[in-house]
């Protein structure tokens, strides 16, 4: 996708998704002290910057203490506590009334991250547990219905020993055809595996002989076929960055003989991606400011992509809304919850715009959980729910 997501950190950089201003810190081991600023400012500038982001870092290391020692276990927090809730619910069909409840609430499961990302489901006989990325601390955290939320992996995403940018760790999470955790990252630039009972496994990490950009978000075919965008964000210097390899920003298939193909390479910031339920659509978004689309593409028999249709078009409500196109899931009727501007717009097969579940933060990605019937939703420091009448697939 490309919108993001406490001792001194990175200085404030670009964002990737809507071209503000916005802070990251890069803290290698989940909370710690950040990275010398760059040293071709000014001392006066690196001191004032320094001490600002000094001050947001112990903010939300605060916020994210207690968001784990004190989220409340699920029955709790729906029988004795009144949960935070955000943003709006905004229907622009009548249908949309049958996906979900005009009612509902978006509910504040957990904050004080930095930026979170590429949520998954993991279902077991404990009820189940949600994974997701948090990219610049480099981190996988958990959220359990009863426990709360506990780190998960660290480092997730790059295991170098030097500063690499701001967004380092891992985006996108998946779970393979065995049902192995799959993640997308940045700063290793690879699709990897975590196996059982031991480390990751490197997937792929390059497209003949170049080493791929960084890795953003994944999807599963039913065949064991993984699809992957791979834009510029986890470079540090993004496009421009001299690490770079590759002359395109691709949609790639990984497939179950370990071979790479390269499907697709029209769009300039390829980001969140998914499958139609009969597995004959692809789509993909965009994260481009200057293109901030969504795209279908038909999926031949062999796998590869036909001619890509524009799906929709939300240019015109970027810069008047925070974020861009980033990532997506897909329900078992067929529609689109997809992050945008201003947070999750869901849309009809056909590419009409139903509704938008309005966070009002930069609202990265979003998955179905729990019973089916529960959408999570990463937006900014924060990781969210909501009920639905529809389940994902």
């Amino acid at each position: 996708m490309p919108d993001k997501s406490s001792g001194p950190a990175s200085l404030p950089r670009r964002s990737q998704r809507d071209g503000t201003s916005d802070l990251f810190y890069n803290a290698p081991a989940g909370i710690t002290d950040g990275l010398p600023l760059r040293q071709t400012l000014s001392h006066q500038v690196h001191r004032s910057k320094e001490i600002f982001l000094m001050k947001r870092h112990w903010s939300r290391l605060l916020m994210l203490c207690l968001t784990i020692g004190m989220v409340a276990p699920w029955s709790l927090a729906e029988e004795n506590q009144t949960m935070r809730t955000l943003g709006k619910i905004e229907s622009f069909a009548p249908e949309f009334s049958q996906l979900i409840d005009p009612e509902a609430k978006i509910e504040v499961l957990a904050t004080g991250f930095t930026w979170t990302e590429g949520p998954v489901w993991i279902a077991g006989d404990d009820g189940g547990h949600l994974l997701f990325s948090d990219i610049p601390r480099n981190s996988i955290f958990r959220w359990h219905p009863k426990q709360g939320v506990s780190l998960f992996m660290n480092p997730s995403g790059y295991t170098g020993v030097t500063y690499y940018g701001l967004e380092p760790g891992s985006n996108g999470l998946l779970l393979d055809k065995q049902g192995r955790l799959v993640m997308c990252e940045h700063g290793d630039r690879r699709l990897s595996v975590l196996t059982p009972h031991g480390g990751k496994r490197t997937l792929v990490d390059s497209y003949q002989g170049k080493r791929l950009n960084s890795p953003n978000d994944g999807a599963l075919k039913s065949n064991g076929d993984i699809y992957f965008t791979d834009p510029p964000y986890g470079l540090p210097d993004r496009e421009n960055d001299p690490r770079r390899e590759l002359d395109h920003f691709g949609v790639y298939r990984y497939g179950t003989d370990g071979k790479l193909t390269l499907l697709t390479t029209e769009l300039a910031r390829p980001n969140g991606i998914g499958f139609s339920p009969d597995e004959k659509t692809l789509y993909v978004a965009q994260s481009d400011p200057k293109k901030a689309i969504w795209m279908a593409f038909g999926v031949n028999d062999d796998g590869t992509l036909g001619a890509g249709k524009l799906l929709y078009d939300a240019t015109d409500s970027v810069g008047k809304l925070p974020g861009l196109p980033d990532g997506l899931s897909v329900d078992q009727q067929g529609h689109l919850w997809a992050s945008g501007p201003g947070g999750i717009w869901v849309f009809h097969p056909s590419g009409k715009l139903l509704g938008r579940l309005t966070t009002g933060e930069r609202t990265s990605n979003c998955c179905f959980g729990e019973d089916g019937k529960t959408l999570f939703i990463t937006a900014d420091s924060n990781l969210c729910r909501i009920r639905t009448k529809v389940s994902g697939l």
